[in-house]
C-alpha cells in the first residue's frame, strides 16, 4: 500500500507547528522536506490512537538534518497532518543509516 498515493499537500495545526519550533527547533518547511527526500522510512503507529491511523517517518531535510516526524492523513488521505517533528534519537539514526537509500518504504 502506498501511503502517499493520493496526497496533494499538507494540513497544519498552528498549535503543533508552534510546539515543534518551541520544543524541538523544527520549522514547518523542515518537517515538510522530509517527505520529499530519500530515503524515507515509514512505520505505522497502530497503538497510539484508536481514532485515526498514525505513522512515523524517518527522513532528512534538504540540509541533511535527520528528523522523526509523526503524522496522520486528513482530507480522505489527500493531506499530511504533522503531529510532531523532532531530531532522530541515536537508535533511530543508526537504524535509518542501515537502510538502503533507494526509495520510500512502509515497514511493519
Amino acid at each position: 500500500m502506498d501511503v502517499f498515493m493520493d496526497v496533494i499537500g499538507f494540513d497544519w495545526d498552528l498549535g503543533n507547528c508552534r510546539k515543534n519550533v518551541d520544543k524541538h527547533g523544527v520549522s514547518q518547511p523542515e518537517a515538510e522536506q522530509v517527505f520529499f527526500n530519500q530515503p524515507l522510512l515509514l512505520t505505522e503507529n497502530a497503538g497510539h490512537s484508536q481514532v485515526e491511523q498514525r505513522f512515523h517517518a524517518l527522513g532528512t531535510t534538504n540540509f541533511g538534518r535527520r528528523l522523526h516526524v509523526t503524522f496522520t492523513l486528513r482530507g480522505e488521505g489527500t493531506l499530511i497532518r504533522v503531529i510532531s517533528a523532532r531530531d532522530m534519537h541515536h537508535k533511530e539514526r543508526a537504524y535509518y543509516e542501515r537502510k538502503p537509500p533507494s526509495h520510500s518504504q512502509l515497514l511493519h
